[in-house]
């Protein structure tokens, strides 16, 4: 489900007609989030440590109201629910696209997602993804403890869908910390939401 937003009566309402007008309307930054937590709750309970960080950022995002906006001609909608649509792995060192519902409750989430991980995995080629504006565009670097990170963009498409990407997990002093980028559209959100899902992404990682 989704409602239309009255850009006229909007406190963002000069925001979004200035950010609107770019090229390029997205910005992004790159935080280090501790995951000390997060890592030892995941092996202790046998959960996927992707899909349990994966799902923590996507409780922060549905509870942040401008990470549910979405453009769509010259209006904003504001969806009920938002879901992941992460790239999956291969062991060949390929990818795919996968689409996976929200849910709010981990193990359900977690148990759909484990099914089609497997089939993606087990599939060659991008694999679609359900399309749909209500997603936000995920994306795993294990192997990279990377300090900034930009997107592949194809400016014709109108897209305003927030972008997450995580990092190699590292370890030092007992303490475990991830690599985190977050690009989103500055016509619905500014920094100081960004700050809001990290701190309330940081608050579920230590839950």
């Amino acid at each position: 489900m989704k409602q239309l937003l009255d850009i006229n009566t909007w406190k963002r309402k000069d925001h979004f007609h200035f950010f609107n007008q770019f090229e390029e309307p997205f910005f992004g930054v790159c935080v280090n989030v501790d995951c000390t937590k997060a890592y030892a709750t995941a092996r202790e309970k046998g959960y996927s440590f992707f899909l349990y960080y994966l799902h923590k950022a996507m409780v922060a995002m549905n509870a942040i109201e401008p990470f549910r906006y979405r453009i769509v001609g010259e209006q904003v909608w504001i969806y009920d629910k938002i879901d992941p649509s992460p790239t999956i792995n291969r062991p060949d060192g390929t990818f795919g696209f996968a689409y996976f519902e929200y849910h709010a409750d981990f193990e359900t989430f977690e148990a759909i997602a484990r099914i089609i991980t497997e089939q993606v995995q087990n599939s060659t080629g991008l694999v679609p993804a359900v399309s749909g504006e209500n997603v936000v565009h995920c994306s795993s670097l294990p192997w990279i403890n990377f300090t900034s990170l930009s997107h592949a963009r194809s400016f014709s498409f109108k897209d305003s869908c927030p972008k997450v990407s995580f990092g190699k997990m590292t370890t030092a002093d007992g303490i475990s910390t991830m690599p985190v980028s977050l690009h989103v559209h500055h016509a619905l959100m500014d920094g100081y939401h960004a700050g809001q899902f990290f701190e309330y992404f940081q608050q579920q990682l230590d839950s």
